[in-house]
C-alpha cells in the first residue's frame, strides 16, 4: 500500500476532465465557508503536535524513568497522603499513611533489577493477546475470516449494502486490523462495480471499522488488551481484583446496532451526497484488489458451510458446560455464570474456537494441509507482534513502578479528593472521561498505549469514588474509538489516504478527515447518550460487571 502515497510531484499528472470537474465542485464547496481555513489549520496543529511526540515505546520507557526520578525527589521530601483504606485492610501501613517509596537508592536499584523480567511476563495484558492471536492467527492464515467479510459484503441486496458494510465493519475487529486490510478497500470496489462513489463506501467501511473499534457482538482481541491493563490498574487499590474479559459485552453489543444504525445513517444522507457522481477512474488496482470482488467459490462456499456446523457443535458444547446448574463451568462455589472459569477462561475458549474454524475451513479449501501448516500460520501471527512486545515490556515496567512507589495510590487519592469536592455526579464525570479519551486520541492513536497510561490513573482514581474499573474501561473505549476517524496518529490512518488516493489522486489527509469528521461527531454524540440512559437505567456491562462498586 505505501507504493500508492504519492508525493507533491506526483500529483501534478494530468487529471482526467471529468474528475477534475468533480474535484473543482467539491473544492468550491469547501472553500466556501471562510471557518474551513481555522479548521484546517487546527487539524494542522493537531497533525504536528502528534508526529512531534516520541514512538510509544520511547514514551513509555521515559515514562518509566521519570516515575524513577519523581518518586526520589517526593521521597526526599517525605510526601505522604490519608489511607482512605478501613483499619486492618492489606497494605495498610500502621501509621495510616501512604508514603513515596523512593526508587533513586540502593533499595529501589535492587527493586528494578531484581523485578525487571518479572514485571514484564507478569503484565496481564500479555500472555492473554498472544495466546488469542494464536488461534485467530489460523483462522486468518487458512482465509476463513476473509471469505466471512467477503460473502457478507458481496451477497448483500443492493439497497443493504450500506449496512452490511458498517456492520461487517463493527464485526471485524474480532480479528484485530482485518478491516482495515480487507473490508476498506473491499467496500470502495463494490461500491465502485454498483455505479456509486467508491470513496462513500471506503468511507463506510472505515467508520464501523475504525469508529466502531470496540463495538462487537463476540469478544474480540481488544477485549482482553483492554481488561488485562485494567486488572492491573484495579490491582493498586485491591490486589485480589479482576476484570473479567467480558467486562463490557453487554454494552458493547448494544453499541454494535447503534453504530450500525448511525453510520448507515451518516453514510446515505451525508457523505454519499456530498461526494457527487463518481467521474474519474481507480488508479493502481492490482490483481489481489480485482481478486476481491470474485463471488465465493464452491470450495469455499462448502468451507463455510463446514465452518457454520462446527461452530454450531461448539456452541452446544459451550451451553452443555455453562447452562446446565452445577456445570462444569460455572462457578463452583456460586453456581453463578459471574465469575465462572467459563467467563474467567473466556481467552482459551476464543483461542480453540478460531483455531478449530481456522482448521475445518483450511482443511475443506486445501489452504491447511497438515500440521505445519497450522504452526506456521501461528508463528506469523505470533511475527507481527514484535513491535506490541515491546511496547508492553515498558508499560509493565511503567505499571509495576507506579505501584511500587505508592505514586498511583497517591495521584488516585488526591484526584478522588479534588473529584468529590467539585460536585460532580456519575453522568458529568464519565462524560468528561470520554471527551479526555477522545482528545488524547488525536496525538496519541494507539488504543492500548492509552489505556496503559491513563489506566493506573484514572481506574483507582474512579474505584476510590466508587465506580467500578469495568465502567471507566468502557467509558474510555468510547472516547477512544469515536475519534479514531479523525486521528493522524491513528496507525493505519496512512494505508487509508493511500486507498483514497487510489480514486482521487489529490485527496491527502485533509480529505480523509473533511470525509470522516461527521461520523466522528456523530458517533460521539449518540454513544455517550447510550452511556447516560445506561447510566440512568443501572444496567450492567456486562457478566457480572456492575456499574459501581459494592462495599
Amino acid at each position: 500500500p505505501a507504493s500508492h502515497i504519492r508525493t507533491t510531484a506526483d500529483r501534478r499528472e494530468p487529471v482526467p476532465p471529468g474528475r477534475e470537474r468533480a474535484q473543482t465542485r467539491r473544492l468550491e464547496k469547501t472553500t466556501a465557508k471562510p471557518s474551513s481555513n481555522r479548521v484546517t489549520r487546527f487539524l494542522h496543529v493537531v497533525e504536528w503536535l502528534g508526529n512531534a511526540l516520541p514512538h510509544p515505546v520511547t514514551l513509555f520507557a521515559l515514562f518509566a524513568a521519570s516515575i524513577v526520578v519523581f518518586s526520589g525527589i517526593l521521597g526526599y521530601f517525605d510526601v505522604a497522603v490519608a489511607d482512605p483504606r478501613p483499619d486492618g485492610a492489606k497494605g495498610r501501613a500502621d501509621n495510616g499513611l501512604i508514603e513515596v517509596v523512593s526508587l533513586m537508592n540502593a533499595e529501589g536499584l535492587r527493586l528494578i533489577v531484581l523485578n525487571l523480567v518479572r514485571n514484564f511476563v507478569e503484565f496481564a495484558p500479555l500472555g492473554t493477546v498472544l495466546v488469542a492471536l494464536l488461534g485467530v492467527g489460523v483462522a486468518e492464515r487458512s482465509g476463513w475470516l476473509t471469505a466471512v467479510i467477503r460473502g457478507m459484503v458481496l451477497k448483500a441486496p443492493p439497497s443493504l449494502v450500506t449496512v452490511i458494510i458498517v456492520f461487517a465493519g463493527v464485526l471485524s475487529n474480532t480479528a484485530s486490523e482485518m478491516g482495515y486490510v480487507v473490508l476498506v478497500p473491499l467496500a470502495a470496489i463494490v461500491f465502485y462495480s454498483l455505479g456509486r462513489h467508491p470513496l462513500a463506501g471506503l468511507a463506510a467501511a472505515f467508520a464501523g471499522v475504525s469508529g466502531g473499534y470496540s463495538a462487537n457482538l463476540l469478544i474480540g482481541t481488544v477485549d482482553p488488551l483492554l481488561s488485562g491493563i485494567t486488572t492491573e490498574a484495579a490491582r493498586l487499590i485491591d490486589p485480589g481484583y479482576e476484570v473479567d474479559v467480558s467486562a463490557n459485552w453487554y454494552f458493547m453489543i448494544a453499541s454494535t446496532f447503534l453504530i450500525t444504525a448511525v453510520g448507515s445513517f451518516i453514510s446515505l444522507k451525508i457523505v454519499e451526497p456530498s461526494l457527487g457522481e463518481y467521474e474519474g477512474a481507480p488508479e493502481g488496482l492490482d490483481d489481489e484488489d480485482e481478486h476481491r470482488m470474485d463471488p465465493l467459490s464452491a470450495r469455499e462456499k462448502k468451507g463455510l458451510w463446514h465452518t457454520l456446523w462446527a461452530t454450531i457443535l461448539f456452541a452446544a458444547l459451550m451451553v452443555i458446560l455453562v447452562v446446565p446448574e452445577g456445570a462444569i463451568l460455572r462457578n463452583q462455589e456460586t453456581g453463578a455464570v459471574a465469575g465462572s472459569p467459563f467467563l474467567r477462561g473466556i481467552v482459551a475458549i476464543i483461542f480453540v474456537y478460531f483455531l478449530m474454524v481456522g482448521i475445518v475451513y483450511g482443511r475443506v479449501v486445501g489452504t491447511i494441509r497438515n500440521d505445519r501448516d497450522v504452526i506456521n500460520a501461528m508463528a506469523h501471527a505470533m511475527s507481527t507482534l514484535g513491535l506490541y512486545i515491546a511496547l508492553v515490556f515498558f508499560a509493565a515496567q511503567f505499571v509495576a513502578y507506579f505501584k511500587y512507589t505508592n505514586l498511583g495510590m497517591i495521584f488516585a487519592i488526591e484526584g478522588a479528593v479534588l473529584l468529590k469536592a467539585s460536585g460532580l455526579g456519575p453522568i458529568p464525570l464519565m462524560i468528561s472521561f470520554v471527551l479526555l479519551a477522545a482528545v488524547l486520541n488525536l496525538c496519541m492513536g494507539s488504543a492500548s498505549a492509552k489505556w496503559a497510561f491513563m489506566a493506573p490513573v484514572f481506574i483507582p482514581m474512579f474505584m476510590l469514588l466508587g465506580y467500578s474499573p469495568e465502567l471507566v474501561q468502557g467509558v474510555y473505549r468510547i472516547g477512544d474509538s469515536t475519534t479514531n476517524l479523525i486521528s493522524p496518529m491513528m496507525s493505519f490512518f496512512a494505508l487509508i489516504v493511500a486507498f483514497v488516493q487510489r480514486y482521487d489522486q489529490k485527496a491527502g489527509i485533509g480529505t480523509v478527515i473533511a470525509t470522516m469528521l461527521p461520523y466522528s461527531i456523530a458517533f460521539l454524540i449518540v454513544w455517550m447518550v447510550l452511556l447516560v440512559i445506561w447510566l440512568l437505567l443501572g444496567l450492567p456491562l456486562g457478566p457480572g460487571a456492575e456499574l459501581y462498586l459494592t462495599q
